[in-house]
Protein backbone atom coordinates (compact mmCIF):
# COMPACT_ATOMS: atom_id res chain seq x y z
CA UNK A 1 0.00 0.00 0.00
CA UNK A 2 1.53 3.09 -0.96
CA UNK A 3 1.77 6.63 1.20
CA UNK A 4 -1.46 8.25 2.40
CA UNK A 5 -2.32 12.15 2.68
CA UNK A 6 -3.33 13.02 6.51
CA UNK A 7 -5.80 16.07 6.64
CA UNK A 8 -6.54 17.55 10.73
CA UNK A 9 -9.09 20.01 10.44
CA UNK A 10 -9.53 22.51 13.48
CA UNK A 11 -10.10 19.50 15.59
CA UNK A 12 -11.21 20.20 19.38
CA UNK A 13 -10.89 17.81 22.34
CA UNK A 14 -12.57 18.58 25.26
CA UNK A 15 -12.61 16.78 28.78
CA UNK A 16 -15.04 18.23 30.96
CA UNK A 17 -14.63 21.95 30.86
CA UNK A 18 -10.96 21.73 30.28
CA UNK A 19 -9.55 21.55 26.36
CA UNK A 20 -7.09 18.92 25.61
CA UNK A 21 -6.69 20.13 22.00
CA UNK A 22 -8.45 23.17 20.88
CA UNK A 23 -8.90 24.38 16.98
CA UNK A 24 -5.84 22.54 16.03
CA UNK A 25 -4.86 21.87 12.19
CA UNK A 26 -2.23 20.27 10.29
CA UNK A 27 -1.22 18.46 7.12
CA UNK A 28 0.73 15.54 6.43
CA UNK A 29 1.22 14.79 2.61
CA UNK A 30 1.91 11.12 1.03
CA UNK A 31 5.36 10.22 2.60
CA UNK A 32 5.84 12.96 4.55
CA UNK A 33 7.25 12.64 8.01
CA UNK A 34 5.39 14.92 10.36
CA UNK A 35 6.40 15.35 13.96
CA UNK A 36 4.42 16.78 16.91
CA UNK A 37 6.65 18.40 19.89
CA UNK A 38 6.02 20.69 22.86
CA UNK A 39 5.75 20.09 26.59
CA UNK A 40 4.40 17.44 28.62
CA UNK A 41 0.28 18.59 28.55
CA UNK A 42 0.51 20.38 25.49
CA UNK A 43 -1.80 18.14 23.70
CA UNK A 44 0.35 16.26 21.43
CA UNK A 45 -1.52 12.47 22.76
CA UNK A 46 -4.98 14.09 22.94
CA UNK A 47 -4.67 14.72 18.91
CA UNK A 48 -2.87 11.35 18.37
CA UNK A 49 -5.93 9.56 19.81
CA UNK A 50 -7.78 11.34 17.73
CA UNK A 51 -6.20 10.50 14.44
CA UNK A 52 -6.13 6.64 15.94
CA UNK A 53 -10.14 6.97 16.40
CA UNK A 54 -9.93 6.83 20.33
CA UNK A 55 -11.00 10.43 21.02
CA UNK A 56 -13.80 11.71 19.15
CA UNK A 57 -13.33 15.43 18.05
CA UNK A 58 -15.59 17.30 19.40
CA UNK A 59 -15.89 19.34 16.66
CA UNK A 60 -13.32 19.46 13.38
CA UNK A 61 -12.61 16.57 11.29
CA UNK A 62 -9.97 14.21 10.43
CA UNK A 63 -9.63 13.13 6.76
CA UNK A 64 -7.22 10.30 5.67
CA UNK A 65 -6.89 10.65 1.68
CA UNK A 66 -9.85 12.96 2.11
CA UNK A 67 -12.36 10.69 4.07
CA UNK A 68 -13.82 11.00 7.42
CA UNK A 69 -11.27 9.12 9.74
CA UNK A 70 -14.60 8.04 12.19
CA UNK A 71 -16.86 7.29 9.35
CA UNK A 72 -14.35 4.72 7.95
CA UNK A 73 -15.12 0.85 8.84
CA UNK A 74 -13.18 0.10 11.51
CA UNK A 75 -11.71 -3.43 8.93
CA UNK A 76 -10.87 -0.48 6.25
CA UNK A 77 -9.30 1.93 8.73
CA UNK A 78 -6.96 -0.61 10.23
CA UNK A 79 -5.56 -1.71 6.38
CA UNK A 80 -4.16 1.99 6.27
CA UNK A 81 -3.39 3.32 9.73
CA UNK A 82 -1.30 1.49 12.48
CA UNK A 83 -0.42 2.91 15.62
CA UNK A 84 2.07 2.93 18.31
CA UNK A 85 0.88 4.50 21.73
CA UNK A 86 2.00 5.13 25.07
CA UNK A 87 -0.30 2.64 27.38
CA UNK A 88 -0.10 -0.27 25.84
CA UNK A 89 -0.51 -3.58 27.65
CA UNK A 90 2.31 -5.48 28.88
CA UNK A 91 0.70 -8.64 30.28
CA UNK A 92 0.05 -10.62 27.01
CA UNK A 93 0.58 -14.46 27.18
CA UNK A 94 2.41 -14.47 23.79
CA UNK A 95 5.65 -14.81 22.11
CA UNK A 96 6.96 -11.85 20.39
CA UNK A 97 6.58 -13.19 16.64
CA UNK A 98 2.98 -14.06 18.01
CA UNK A 99 2.74 -10.04 18.79
CA UNK A 100 4.61 -9.12 15.86
CA UNK A 101 1.55 -11.36 13.59
CA UNK A 102 -0.96 -9.40 15.30
CA UNK A 103 -0.17 -6.64 12.80
CA UNK A 104 -1.85 -9.10 9.79
CA UNK A 105 -4.84 -9.52 11.12
CA UNK A 106 -6.55 -6.87 9.48
CA UNK A 107 -5.59 -8.17 6.01
CA UNK A 108 -6.53 -11.61 6.83
CA UNK A 109 -10.01 -13.49 6.63
CA UNK A 110 -11.40 -13.96 10.15
CA UNK A 111 -9.79 -17.95 10.68
CA UNK A 112 -7.13 -17.46 8.08
CA UNK A 113 -3.87 -18.67 9.19
CA UNK A 114 -0.03 -17.02 8.81
CA UNK A 115 1.06 -17.79 4.89
CA UNK A 116 4.70 -17.53 4.03
CA UNK A 117 4.19 -13.69 2.48
CA UNK A 118 2.84 -13.26 6.40
CA UNK A 119 6.26 -15.22 7.75
CA UNK A 120 8.02 -12.96 5.40
CA UNK A 121 6.54 -9.57 6.66
CA UNK A 122 6.71 -10.29 10.20
CA UNK A 123 10.67 -11.57 9.66
CA UNK A 124 11.36 -8.41 7.97
CA UNK A 125 9.78 -6.34 10.72
CA UNK A 126 11.61 -8.09 13.54
CA UNK A 127 14.65 -7.47 11.47
CA UNK A 128 13.99 -3.90 10.78
CA UNK A 129 14.00 -2.94 14.41
CA UNK A 130 16.63 -5.36 15.41
CA UNK A 131 14.54 -7.62 17.50
CA UNK A 132 14.46 -11.14 15.53
CA UNK A 133 16.99 -12.65 19.04
CA UNK A 134 13.49 -12.23 20.36
CA UNK A 135 11.04 -13.92 18.42
CA UNK A 136 10.43 -16.56 20.43
CA UNK A 137 10.73 -15.04 23.97
CA UNK A 138 7.35 -14.29 26.09
CA UNK A 139 6.12 -10.84 25.11
CA UNK A 140 5.69 -10.11 29.01
CA UNK A 141 9.08 -11.04 30.03
CA UNK A 142 11.05 -8.31 27.83
CA UNK A 143 12.51 -4.98 29.28
CA UNK A 144 10.49 -1.83 28.25
CA UNK A 145 12.85 -0.76 25.49
CA UNK A 146 12.31 -4.31 23.96
CA UNK A 147 8.68 -4.20 24.24
CA UNK A 148 8.80 -0.64 22.64
CA UNK A 149 10.31 -2.11 20.01
CA UNK A 150 8.23 -5.41 19.18
CA UNK A 151 5.62 -3.39 19.29
CA UNK A 152 6.94 -0.72 16.42
CA UNK A 153 7.21 -4.45 14.35
CA UNK A 154 3.98 -5.32 14.98
CA UNK A 155 2.88 -1.75 13.15
CA UNK A 156 5.78 -2.23 10.70
CA UNK A 157 4.42 -6.05 10.06
CA UNK A 158 0.39 -3.98 9.67
CA UNK A 159 2.33 -2.23 5.97
CA UNK A 160 0.61 0.56 7.07
CA UNK A 161 -0.85 3.82 4.43
CA UNK A 162 -0.73 5.98 7.67
CA UNK A 163 1.90 4.99 10.60
CA UNK A 164 0.75 7.15 13.95
CA UNK A 165 3.54 6.91 16.81
CA UNK A 166 3.51 8.79 20.81
CA UNK A 167 7.03 8.84 21.58
CA UNK A 168 7.91 5.99 20.04
CA UNK A 169 11.42 6.55 20.91
CA UNK A 170 11.23 6.00 25.06
CA UNK A 171 12.63 3.35 26.70
CA UNK A 172 14.91 3.05 23.54
CA UNK A 173 18.73 3.51 24.01
CA UNK A 174 20.68 5.88 21.80
CA UNK A 175 21.59 3.20 18.89
CA UNK A 176 18.02 1.94 18.89
CA UNK A 177 16.41 5.28 19.10
CA UNK A 178 18.55 6.56 15.61
CA UNK A 179 17.77 2.94 13.72
CA UNK A 180 13.86 3.18 14.71
CA UNK A 181 13.91 6.41 13.86
CA UNK A 182 16.08 5.96 10.65
CA UNK A 183 12.99 2.89 9.71
CA UNK A 184 10.33 5.52 9.78
CA UNK A 185 11.87 7.71 7.23
CA UNK A 186 12.83 4.41 4.74
CA UNK A 187 9.28 2.80 5.06
CA UNK A 188 6.10 3.68 2.04
CA UNK A 189 4.09 5.04 4.60
CA UNK A 190 2.98 8.65 6.33
CA UNK A 191 3.75 9.68 8.98
CA UNK A 192 3.24 11.28 12.24
CA UNK A 193 4.97 10.96 15.51
CA UNK A 194 5.01 12.61 18.67
CA UNK A 195 8.53 13.53 19.85
CA UNK A 196 10.30 14.72 23.05
CA UNK A 197 13.91 14.75 21.65
CA UNK A 198 14.02 17.91 19.59
CA UNK A 199 17.58 17.22 17.77
CA UNK A 200 15.50 13.70 16.81
CA UNK A 201 12.85 15.48 15.69
CA UNK A 202 14.69 17.77 13.76
CA UNK A 203 16.61 15.69 12.03
CA UNK A 204 14.11 12.55 11.06
CA UNK A 205 11.23 15.12 10.13
CA UNK A 206 10.21 16.73 7.54
CA UNK A 207 8.12 19.43 9.28
CA UNK A 208 7.20 20.15 12.78
CA UNK A 209 4.01 21.63 14.49
CA UNK A 210 4.56 22.63 17.94
CA UNK A 211 1.79 22.25 20.25
CA UNK A 212 1.12 24.87 23.45
CA UNK A 213 -1.54 24.64 25.93
CA UNK A 214 -3.70 22.47 23.11
CA UNK A 215 -2.76 24.62 20.53
CA UNK A 216 -0.41 24.90 17.63
CA UNK A 217 1.88 27.88 17.49
CA UNK A 218 4.30 27.40 15.30
CA UNK A 219 4.66 25.15 12.19
CA UNK A 220 7.00 24.14 9.32
CA UNK A 221 10.60 22.85 8.45
CA UNK A 222 12.78 22.49 11.66
CA UNK A 223 15.05 25.43 10.42
CA UNK A 224 12.26 27.71 10.44
CA UNK A 225 10.27 26.67 13.77
CA UNK A 226 12.91 25.90 16.14
CA UNK A 227 14.55 29.31 17.46
CA UNK A 228 16.07 30.15 20.81
CA UNK A 229 13.14 32.36 20.97
CA UNK A 230 10.27 29.46 20.83
CA UNK A 231 12.24 27.45 23.52
CA UNK A 232 11.99 30.15 25.79
CA UNK A 233 8.38 30.65 25.26
CA UNK A 234 6.92 27.53 24.78
CA UNK A 235 9.45 25.33 26.72
CA UNK A 236 10.27 28.26 29.37
CA UNK A 237 14.68 27.58 29.04
CA UNK A 238 17.50 29.44 27.63
CA UNK A 239 18.80 27.96 24.49
CA UNK A 240 20.86 28.49 21.49
CA UNK A 241 20.28 26.90 17.92
CA UNK A 242 22.62 26.06 15.41
CA UNK A 243 22.89 24.47 12.08
CA UNK A 244 24.85 21.19 12.38
CA UNK A 245 27.58 21.81 9.83
CA UNK A 246 27.87 17.81 9.53
CA UNK A 247 23.91 16.89 9.67
CA UNK A 248 22.90 20.21 8.12
CA UNK A 249 19.98 20.23 10.67
CA UNK A 250 19.24 22.52 13.65
CA UNK A 251 20.84 21.32 16.78
CA UNK A 252 19.34 22.35 20.02
CA UNK A 253 21.97 23.10 22.93
CA UNK A 254 20.09 23.95 26.29
CA UNK A 255 22.23 26.48 28.91
CA UNK A 256 21.54 26.53 32.15
CA UNK A 257 19.67 29.79 33.90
Amino acid sequence: MSATELTVEGVTLTAGARHLVRDVSLHAGAGEVIGLVGPNGSGKSSLLRAVYRVLRPDTGQVRVDGADAWSLPVRTLARTLAAVVQESAAGFDLSVREIVAMGRTPHKGLFAGDTADDARLIASALAAVDATELADRPFDRLSGGERQRVLIARALAQQPALLVLDEPTNHLDIRHQLEVLGVLREIPATVLVALHDLNLAAYYCDRLYVLCDGEVIASGPPAEVLTAELLHEVYGVTGEVVIHPRTGAPHVTFLPS
